[in-house]
C-alpha cells in the first residue's frame, strides 16, 4: 500500500487490503500511546485505530511524542 506519510510518499508491501491504521503504526515500530495520528484531515482516537480502515494513497501525519528536556 501507499500513502502520504507527513507529506511524503511511502509505500509498505508489507500491508495488504484490509489494513488499518494499527497496522500501520506497529509497521512503523511506534508505541502507540505516544503517537497522535490524522487520518484524512481527521484527528483518530487511539480507540478507533483497530477499526479505521487505510485505502492506498490515504494522507496520515502521524506525530511521535519524546520525553526529556533540559531543567
Amino acid at each position: 500500500m501507499h500513502f502520504v506519510l507527513n507529506g511524503q510518499l511511502r509505500e509498505f508491501p508489507q500491508l495488504v487490503s484490509p489494513a488499518y491504521l494499527q497496522d500501520l503504526i506497529a509497521a512503523l515500530g511506534l508505541k502507540g500511546d505516544r503517537v497522535a495520528v490524522e487520518h484524512n484531515g481527521n484527528i483518530v482516537s487511539r480507540a478507533e485505530w483497530g477499526s479505521a480502515g487505510l485505502a492506498d494513497g490515504d494522507r496520515l501525519e502521524i506525530v511521535h511524542f519524546v520525553g526529556g528536556g533540559h531543567r
